[in-house]
């Protein structure tokens, strides 16, 4: 599979995004943050949530991305631009994935520090420099670990007064991340090797897959950005492998159609019954609505379709 992450155009600013950045240079912004509160702008739903749980009463977010949305497809809007003009502080996930943030900020006028949460992770995977980034770094519990600890000390900087907050916060979450890590690689080992076989909607699993000994088979869009497209040739061969390799389950991303998904199920035999988030949190009140929530259904659905419905997962539980 192509390791390859290309967004599928440049950012280009609509006429309504560039008037409103224009005004606020212009004008000034009339801020909506709460007072008295870090003003954060986050990128991704997931960064959302990790800012929000470490920040707690310290923090006002906004987060530009929203559940079941797709990362590589966004285009600003006025809001973000006047959010990110208040904000002292702006996470980004990066490796291409909100490739977007950088013209924002330009475009707000602030001056924000810019966090990019990942940058040094402790875990990669082969190829990340450079050509063949893989961006989906958050679905290794342990590179979530290390973003909290730079979270933190970004937002005590932004703050000194709230750092006893933050401190605490960010410990509750560091073991409750640790937890959840040790509580999925539980479930996996109770999985014969041989039954953990995943094919996706795209390949956002590596660092998953990694993480707890799963075989990454396929992709119905064989590649890291889901503006590929799959040709015919592809799903052949993908068909092909799934026969071969006795796969019992395709996972349908939520933030993706799943009809195709779906269609290569029924031609191979195998599921499609179990959904995964991969480049997104789902909305509130969903199995995937925080972060930790998102990767124990992650690990229950995988566990669910590689045992054909033998076993389960509650890490929570373990």
């Amino acid at each position: 599979m192509s390791a390859s992450f290309a967004p599928r155009r440049l950012l280009v600013l609509s006429v309504t995004v560039v008037a409103a950045a224009a005004a606020l240079a212009g004008c000034g912004s009339s801020s909506s943050a709460k007072p008295g509160t870090i003003t954060v702008v986050a990128t991704t739903t997931q960064l959302g949530d990790v800012v929000r749980e470490i920040g707690g009463s310290a923090v006002d977010v906004h987060q530009i991305l929203q559940p079941n949305t797709d990362p590589h497809d966004y285009e600003p809007r006025p809001r973000d631009i006047q959010r990110t003009a208040d904000a002292k502080l702006v996470v980004t996930s990066g490796d291409g994935l909100d490739h977007w943030i950088g013209e924002v900020v330009k475009n707000a006028g602030g001056s924000p520090t810019v966090l990019d949460a990942g940058q040094g992770r402790p875990i990669t995977r082969p190829g990340e420099d450079g050509e063949g980034t893989d961006p989906h770094w958050w679905h290794d519990p342990r590179n979530i670990e290390y973003a909290i600890g730079r979270i933190r000390d970004a937002l005590a900087k932004a703050d000194p007064g709230k750092t006893a907050e933050i401190d605490r916060n960010a410990t509750t979450y560091l073991s409750e991340v640790k937890a959840m890590d040790a509580g999925i690689a539980k479930c996996f080992a109770r999985v014969p090797v041989a039954e953990r076989k995943l094919v996706t909607d795209h390949d956002a699993f590596g660092y998953f897959a990694a993480r707890y000994g799963i075989d990454v088979v396929g992709a119905v869009i064989p590649s890291q950005t889901t503006q590929a497209q799959p040709s015919a040739g592809d799903l052949a061969r993908l068909v092909a492998t799934i026969r071969r390799e006795h796969v019992r389950a395709i996972f349908p991303e939520t933030s993706i159609n799943p009809k195709l998904a779906q269609a290569i199920a029924r031609e191979t035999g195998a599921t499609a019954d179990h959904e995964l988030y991969g480049d997104t949190l789902g909305p509130a009140g969903s199995a995937g609505d925080t972060y930790i929530k998102m990767e124990q259904a992650n690990a229950n659905a995988m566990v669910e379709g590689f045992t054909g419905g033998r076993q389960r997962c509650a890490p929570a539980a373990s």
